[in-house]
């Protein structure tokens, strides 16, 4: 992402802060979804929560001691007032801050479409690099193939960008990267239309 589009795409993400945390509430139908996740895991896992927004509704729901990341510096801060003591890291998801080989799990809700889709294998390929052999992604990615860009994003007066590259590229490059897709599920989105939610396990 050149750094012009990631500066706005981080000032819409800080200027809607509030709104959207209010739009996406902790016990929505996704919620379900991090059940399922975290039953799979053993009792000691270590979870990576990539664009973790306020921690209301990802952070919150997964084990003590996650690790919340996001590219807002605003989002963080509701997060540290909403799930106290949760270790945050603001960061990039094609570079992730995160040693090789030292988390279990890693979720990452409604945040990879907001990197151009010439750039999703690169995250791919960094979720696999930070997961121990066998962990698991639990992910929101786009339905359909192109790039779109509101440009008064939920009233803030930002742009915010979406790109996604289609429901089989997104299964090609997760294999690429070293995955096996698990299932996919549409589960409805307060925001609008039903969103695709994908587990993938990485290989042993």
């Amino acid at each position: 992402m050149d750094d012009q589009r990631r500066r706005r795409v981080r000032e819409a993400w800080d200027a809607v802060a509030d709104d959207y945390a209010r739009m996406r509430t902790p016990d929505g139908p996704d919620a379900a979804l991090l059940d399922d996740l975290v039953a799979t895991l053993p009792d000691d896992a270590t979870v990576l929560d990539v664009g973790c927004g306020d921690g209301a509704r990802t952070l919150a729901n997964l084990p003590a001691g996650t690790v919340g990341l996001d590219f807002s510096r605003v989002q963080l801060g509701l997060a540290r007032e909403r799930v106290a003591g949760a270790p945050l890291l603001q960061g990039d998801m094609t570079a992730l801050p995160v040693a090789d080989d030292s988390v279990d799990a890693v979720t990452a809700y409604h945040a990879v479409f907001h990197v151009p889709r010439e750039e999703h294998p690169v995250v791919y390929r960094e979720v696999a690099r930070v997961l121990r052999p066998g962990g698991r992604v639990l992910l929101t990615v786009g339905r359909g193939s192109g790039n779109s860009t509101a440009s008064d994003w939920l009233g803030s007066g930002h742009p915010m960008f979406w790109s996604t590259p289609g429901r089989s590229a997104t299964r090609s490059q997760l294999r690429d990267a070293g995955f096996d897709v698990v299932w996919e599920r549409l589960v409805d989105d307060p925001l609008g239309s039903e969103a695709l939610f994908v587990l993938a396990e990485l290989s042993e």
